[in-house]
C-alpha cells in the first residue's frame, strides 16, 4: 500500500495511495492501530450521468478505508497487506462538488481476518453512505515485503 513512486506533497498526508486507489485520487489523511481516514476531493471525473457522485466511488472508497483500518503497522516493521472478502455499502445521501471524507473503523477479528466499518460524510458532515467488510491478511506478497 505505500510502494508509490510519487511522495505524498500535502502534509495531512500519511501514506501516498497507489493503483486505482492514486488514480481516482483518494488520500490517506488518519491512521491508527484500529482506524483509517481517507479523503477525496471531488472532480467531475467522479460524477455520473446525473451530475452527482457515482456509487462506485464511494463504494470503493469504503473499501479501501476498511483495508486501511486494518493493516496498520508502526513504522520500521513489515508492511501488512489484504484482500477483501466481503463488502456490504448503503447510499443514503448525494453530493456533487467539496472533499468528502471516509471513517474507517476496525471492529474485530483474529489472526486471519478482520471485519471494519466505515462511512463516508460530506464536507458538511452529512451522511453519503455507510459500508461494512471483511478482509484476509495476505500471507506472502509476491513483489516482496517493504517497510514503512
Amino acid at each position: 500500500m505505500n510502494d508509490s513512486a510519487s511522495p505524498a506533497t500535502d502534509d495531512r498526508i500519511v501514506e501516498d495511495t497507489v493503483g486505482f486507489n492514486a488514480v481516482l485520487g483518494f488520500k490517506l489523511v488518519e491512521w491508527t492501530a484500529q482506524s483509517a481516514v481517507m479523503e477525496l476531493p471531488i472532480q467531475p471525473i467522479h460524477l455520473n450521468r446525473s451530475n452527482t457522485l457515482h456509487g462506485g466511488i464511494l463504494a470503493t472508497l469504503i473499501d479501501a478505508a476498511c483495508g486501511y483500518a486494518g493493516v496498520w503497522m508502526p513504522q520500521g516493521e513489515p508492511i501488512r497487506k489484504t484482500v477483501t472478502l466481503t463488502l456490504t455499502t448503503n447510499f443514503v445521501g448525494q453530493v456533487r462538488e467539496g472533499t468528502i471524507r471516509a471513517v474507517a473503523l476496525k471492529k474485530g477479528g483474529g489472526r486471519n481476518i478482520f471485519f471494519a466499518s466505515c462511512e463516508v460524510l460530506d464536507a458538511d458532515g452529512n451522511l453519503l453512505a455507510m459500508g461494512e467488510g471483511s478482509y484476509r491478511y495476505r500471507r506472502s506478497d509476491p513483489y516482496g515485503t517493504p517497510t514503512r
